[in-house]
């Protein structure tokens, strides 16, 4: 397996993102609901619904919102961001934390346009994709409610995506998935006109972790060389009858593209064991962390609101702790300033000279240069040359 060589942060082994499209009139509704629901059977052990106002507020260390003023669906305005948080245990030992975000304003509401969503989840251990998906702790697990749109237009989880007829299209559509997107693109070309059975998706096969994370492309059996040649800015190919998974743009150091190809593939209902191996070991692969990506983590890490007593306590410690530390700067920098006064009176008395004492400077966070010891020194200076006899002539 080729060595990663990765510049860019990585997602934490600990994490589990995604994000996504809700086509629909009541996003935070559907998930409130859901919500209300896992918390009173006990799946969850607690939520909380945050108002714009403070998710607008939660900005780590006043960074903008991630999906603030940029271009694409992510270009919201960041006061209509609506938070969710929720936490529960995997194992029965094991806390997942994880914030659900929607963007959305009231224009694009009433045109009908679609909401965006973001999800980032972290356990106390690396994630097992074999624990619930966390999108089925926020959305509910239902075909009745259309949240699971790919951020790419077209393209929906937990069911087959028929490739456009078009070969620009297609060529368009997988470079777009490959390059926008979070998810896991599967390209399955079909050697045959598959029947009911052999139409079932893959979400029903794959381990729950993985169910809201995979796309399913599906070419018709006339489309082999359509699909090949559109998959050719990817390097990659999909041999007859078979599947591939497809890359990143950028492409990462750790994709080899042989190992994620299945040479034949048997839609009959049969779980595609090969296949499913091959996407597990692609969601495995270290993946580079992008800016967005890395200011979601954040706002879960660094501004999480839904705390147990003891969490309230470790953190009210904390900040008891910072103000103390704080306290205890600007003792020292009082004290230091006494002493540097008094050094500068005796030398000036030494001198023969007279001053009052100087004053701190007004602005405390001045330049380097303008702290008292330098400040004290300039004045030192220049009464030392005021006092200094002028050579004889």
């Amino acid at each position: 397996m080729p060595k990663t060589n990765h510049s860019a942060p990585l997602v934490p082994d600990t994490m589990w993102l995604g994000h996504g499209r809700h086509i629909g009139p009541s996003p935070e509704q559907d998930i409130r609901r859901n919500l209300i629901a896992l918390q009173a059977a006990g799946v969850i052990d607690g939520f909380l619904d945050l108002s714009p106002s403070d998710a607008a507020s939660s900005a780590v260390g006043g960074m903008p919102d991630p999906f603030d003023g940029q271009d694409g669906a992510f270009a919201l305005d960041a006061s209509a961001r609506r938070v969710f948080e929720a936490r529960w245990r995997v194992e029965d030992e094991v806390t997942v934390r994880a914030q659900l975000s929607t963007y959305d304003v009231a224009e694009r509401r009433k045109r009908g346009e679609t909401v965006t969503w973001v999800l980032t989840a972290e356990a106390e251990r690396p994630w097992d994709q074999h624990w619930p998906s966390p999108a089925t702790m926020f959305w509910p697990d239902s075909d009745l409610v259309a949240w699971d749109h790919d951020m790419v237009p077209g393209p929906r989880l937990r069911t087959t995506h028929r490739l456009p007829e078009d070969d620009k299209e297609m060529r368009r559509l997988l470079k777009d998935c490959a390059r926008e997107s979070w998810n896991i693109h599967v390209v399955i070309h079909e050697a045959m006109t598959p029947d009911e059975q052999g139409r079932r998706p893959l979400a029903s096969f794959l381990p729950p972790s993985l169910r809201h994370r995979v796309v399913e492309h599906r070419a018709a059996p006339e489309q082999a060389q359509i699909v090949n040649w559109a998959l050719k800015d990817l390097r990659v190919h999909v041999p007859r009858g078979g599947a591939v998974v497809l890359p990143t743009l950028p492409p990462d150091p750790a994709y080899d593209a042989d190992r994620f190809v299945v040479r034949n593939l048997f839609l009959d209902s049969s779980e595609p064991t090969e296949l499913i191996w091959r996407i597990t070991a692609f969601a495995a692969l270290p993946r580079a962390l992008t800016a967005e990506a890395e200011q979601v983590v954040r706002l879960l890490r660094q501004r999480w609101h839904l705390l147990t007593p003891e969490e309230e306590l470790a953190r009210a410690r904390g900040i008891v702790d910072q103000y103390a530390e704080a306290l205890g700067a600007m003792t020292e920098s009082r004290d230091l300033y006494r002493k540097e006064a008094e050094r500068v009176r005796g030398e000036l008395a030494a001198a023969g000279g007279a001053t009052p004492a100087p004053q701190p400077p007004a602005d405390p966070a001045a330049r380097p240069d303008d702290s008292p010891h330098g400040t004290l020194s300039q004045v030192l200076g220049r009464f030392k040359g005021a006092t200094r006899r002028p050579p004889r002539q």
